[in-house]
């Protein structure tokens, strides 16, 4: 994870940059407003710890026009403790908000509260919208499969074996593990079922037109869902 510390006081700007390192983080830091948009523009920025009274472009003005383009966290750190200034900054898109002085722990504690909350988040906005693969979008909720945008009917088996290939990309999945994983451990039948499965699963999808995403075939040794990069 990268932070882009942001602050024209030298002594906070070095303190907080010891204390995200030592806490795992790679750091960029910012000394004006004009350096904070070019190495946020830059790309790579997860995270911007970011003061208000910034020289050249002060900091609420640095959120407005990220906001207008993505939706980075962002914490506001200022000496500005009014109400109206905190209230101003939570609606202007900012995540969180603390006020000096501060505890360099308690920031990076904070750090790690919005990164965690924005992975939860992602994590519920993927299971609704489903597992994107090439141009094939999975949606374990639904138990639904669409390629190019147009659903694909799958049978129950056909479904599972696509989920489970699909929740581990590129990795090799024998016969026995799949028949284990997605047929249960007291299957008696024969396990060419495997491939004809994976035969008639491959054969609709490649149907409905799958790009940049296929089931592939390890001779001998089993199957694996391959995606281009």
């Amino acid at each position: 994870m990268r932070l882009l510390i942001a602050d024209d006081n030298d002594a906070i700007r070095d303190i907080l940059d010891n204390f995200a390192r030592a806490s795992g983080y790679e750091t960029v830091l910012a000394v004006d407003g004009q350096d904070v948009l070019a190495k946020w523009e830059a790309g790579g920025i997860d995270l911007i710890l970011l003061d208000v009274m910034m020289p050249k472009i002060d900091g609420f003005e640095i959120c407005r026009r990220i906001r207008q383009q993505c939706e980075v966290p962002i914490i506001m750190i200022t000496a500005r403790g009014e109400d109206y200034d905190r209230i101003m900054g939570l609606e202007i898109g900012a995540d969180d908000y603390v006020v000096k002085p501060f505890s360099a722990p308690e920031v990076m504690a904070r750090v790690k509260a919005v990164l965690r909350r924005l992975q939860i988040n992602q994590q519920e906005t993927s299971s609704i919208r489903g597992r994107k693969l090439g141009n094939m979008v999975l949606n374990e909720s639904q138990g639904a499969v669409e390629v190019a945008g147009k659903g694909v009917r799958l049978t129950h088996k056909e479904f599972d074996i696509l989920r489970l290939l699909a929740e581990y990309p590129g990795q090799l999945f024998s016969r026995d593990k799949l028949l284990d994983s997605v047929w249960g451990f007291d299957y008696t039948g024969d396990i060419r079922t495997v491939d004809t499965h994976i035969r008639r699963l491959r054969a609709k999808l490649e149907q409905a037109g799958l790009k940049d995403c296929s089931i592939g075939t390890v001779w001998g040794r089993g199957y694996r869902l391959e995606v281009q990069a």
